[in-house]
């Protein structure tokens, strides 16, 4: 608990500090709170709309976990084919890569146009945003396998599957945290974005609509929202590490020591 504590008071002072200069700034300025709305004022009207607040998002978690989930299955099934064909490898990765060039704000709207306003297209703008880091971190993972336990394995009989499965997905199961993380981060940007190019009900409709109605505190209020959202699941990807790989812990344990 201790070392959590540790980590997480030097960017809560800076949050404290920031948000105080934020409300001393309002307060002094008498700024208008259409133009900028103070963070007591942020807080005040987000609890006051918490009911709605939390309508929007339900359907925002719900494309953001659906999204990711297609994003998962398809970086694994991807990162195994490259590991496991050279052909595919040399084919594939490049187009992998051009892909992260085409940026999201030009295809959401196609995607709103083939596929309507529904669940789907905002799943496939997740989907998209969050796959390179996972597929990527993975494909790295099972590329940096140590050689020797590959060859070991092998001498005692165990096939390509088997060796595959007890050493070259442990190896990349560090990379594959370290691009979970990364991905997790952009899914609930990129299901708010999605609904910004065109939705039913979501937090990003939701700040459309109160940016109109000059709501700029409902507006910040959603952001906060969605804040916490990528917070909360970013933090997730730690304690499924610590039930995927328990004796990490006990490694690093034995290392302080």
């Amino acid at each position: 608990m201790r070392p959590i504590l540790r980590s997480l008071w030097p960017p809560l002072l800076v949050l404290t500090v920031v948000l105080g200069g934020w409300q001393l700034y309002v307060t002094a300025a008498g700024v208008d709170p259409t133009t900028l709305p103070s963070p007591a004022r942020v807080v005040e009207q987000g609890w006051l709309n918490r009911q709605d607040l939390w309508d929007q998002t339900l359907p925002t978690l719900q494309e953001t976990l659906l999204g990711f989930a297609l994003s998962f299955a398809a970086a694994w099934l991807v990162a195994v084919l490259l590991d496991f064909s050279s052909a595919a490898r040399r084919g594939l990765y490049p187009l992998l890569v051009a892909s992260q060039t085409i940026p999201i704000v030009a295809v959401a709207p196609l995607l709103i146009i083939w596929f309507g306003f529904g669940l789907l297209p905002k799943m496939l703008v997740v989907t998209l945003t969050t796959f390179f880091p996972l597929a990527a971190n993975l494909a790295a993972g099972f590329a940096a396998t140590d050689r020797e336990a590959m060859r070991l394995l092998r001498s005692l009989g165990a096939g390509r599957w088997r060796t595959f499965r007890l050493v070259r997905v442990q190896s990349a199961m560090p990379y594959f945290f370290a691009g979970l993380r990364v991905s997790i981060t952009y899914a609930v940007v990129g299901a708010v974005f999605a609904e910004y190019a065109g939705a039913e009900a979501g937090l990003g409709i939701y700040m459309q609509a109160q940016k109109s109605a000059f709501r700029t505190d409902l507006v910040f209020a959603a952001v906060a929202v969605t804040a916490a959202l990528s917070i909360a699941l970013f933090g997730a990807t730690y304690l499924l590490q610590r039930l995927v790989l328990p004796w990490e812990r006990a490694l690093k344990e034995d290392r302080s020591s």
